[in-house]
């Protein structure tokens, strides 16, 4: 039940996620693509070094409810702030806030997730986590829709969001306790370094007696797990970020005249479910599925990210095709998330609980101004196409995250 805070943050955000470009583009039509760039662009640099922060602090004090209140506060605060502005410069300096202390919640949630289960059980349990939220930002996109369709002003949307995370806090308050016992990551480290140990002493024993060993000691490669996890952000943010004026303004407008944005909800919408229905297997089927094949997940994301260059010069049909892109890479992503938060938690040491956020955080950045920059200046098949290529070197480096080396 400690969850269920999470749920309705993540329907006021799931709103909040689509509603603020369409509403910047609003303002400030001409320059408003440009503008939700550096917008998405300044608020995630300054949470990189909050994600280390925060991770640092829960840690460091063992004490995590209180990091998870304090950024479910804030939104809160924050969001109805955003609802008394219609400054672009303003909003972007207020975004930036929320997102250094929106991320306060994120490392302890992981540290929770990891210490209230055992290794065994943490891909089940983040994946439980993660689709009974995405079901929650289901339902904040299908509100989105419904406001839009009857032409609800953006104040009200904004204070909805607002109310939504004061609920959040509601719950947490009373429904998150911190652990009693900490060692479940300390235990998981210890075994790795066993297991890694007993591998090189029966391959060492093998090579005494002359055999030929057929099996290979396979020793994880951190840096390239990292350079990986920020290049897989740096894609998705190139693409997501300006990926609602693209469905807008290409997809929806010619089809939806009297309100695109409702049919970008609905599209969303229909997006989520696909998550929703990743996380439902990840929880069930990732484990079987193994590691080797999370890569191959990536791969696939790439090509999906190629064949939006196509969709998009399509003059029949680009909303059903669109739709299906968008449900195909949140299933793919529900199966990487959850297999990253899971090997996050046993290769980041204590006190580092952040890095995780924190690199998805560089790559999101970086991502975040490029994409609607490319957008802006260039057209949005070269969006694609870069997101395209990025993500395929990104499969390179989890390829090599996973290389075995021969003793």
């Amino acid at each position: 039940m400690w969850r269920l805070g999470f749920f309705f943050h993540e329907m006021g955000f799931g709103l909040l996620s689509i509603f603020l470009p369409l509403y910047v583009v609003t303002i400030d039509p001409a320059n408003g693509l440009f503008y939700f760039g550096v917008m998405a662009a300044t608020a995630l640099f300054v949470a990189i070094p909050a994600s280390f922060l925060w991770g640092y602090l829960c840690d460091k004090t063992r004490r995590y409810k209180r990091y998870i209140l304090l950024s479910f506060l804030s939104s809160t605060i924050i969001i109805y702030f955003f609802a008394l502005v219609n400054d672009v410069p303003l909003l972007i300096v207020l975004y930036a806030l929320l997102s250094v202390l929106h991320v306060a919640h994120e490392p302890p949630k992981n540290v929770l997730i990891a210490e209230l289960y055992s290794r065994e059980e943490w891909e089940k349990a983040f994946a439980f986590y993660e689709g009974f939220t995405e079901i929650g930002l289901l339902i904040g996109l299908l509100l989105g829709f419904f406001m839009s369709v009857y032409a609800l002003n953006a104040t009200s949307t904004l204070l909805l969001c607002s109310i939504l995370n004061l609920v959040a806090l509601v719950c947490s308050i009373v429904l998150v306790t911190d652990p009693v016992m900490i060692f479940e990551r300390g235990l998981v480290s210890i075994e790795k370094t066993i297991d890694f140990a007993y591998s090189g002493i029966v391959i060492a024993s093998k090579m005494m007696d002359g055999i030929t060993p057929k099996e290979g000691l396979r020793k994880e490669n951190p840096k390239a797990f990292g350079i990986g996890l920020i290049l897989f952000s740096l894609a998705s943010s190139i693409l997501f970020t300006p990926l609602p004026i693209f469905i807008a303004e290409e997809v929806a407008r010619p089809v939806a005249t009297s309100s695109a944005s409702s049919l970008v909800f609905a599209i969303y919408v229909l997006s989520a479910c696909g998550g929703t229905a990743g996380y439902f297997l990840a929880g069930t089927r990732l484990r079987q599925m193994g590691k080797a094949n999370v890569s191959k997940i990536v791969l696939f994301r790439s090509l999906l990210a190629f064949l939006m260059i196509g969709i998009a010069q399509m003059a029949l049909y680009k909303v059903v095709f669109v739709t299906a892109i968008l449900m195909s890479l949140g299933f793919a992503y529900a199966l990487f998330l959850v297999y990253m938060l899971s090997i996050s938690m046993e290769i980041v040491p204590k006190g580092k609980a952040g890095l995780f956020n924190a690199l998805i955080g560089i790559g999101g950045a970086c991502g975040s101004f490029i994409g609607p920059f490319i957008a802006q200046t260039s057209g949005f098949t070269y969006v694609f196409f870069m997101s395209g290529v990025v993500f395929f070197l990104s499969f390179i480096c989890f390829r090599v995250f996973r290389k075995d080396k021969s003793c």
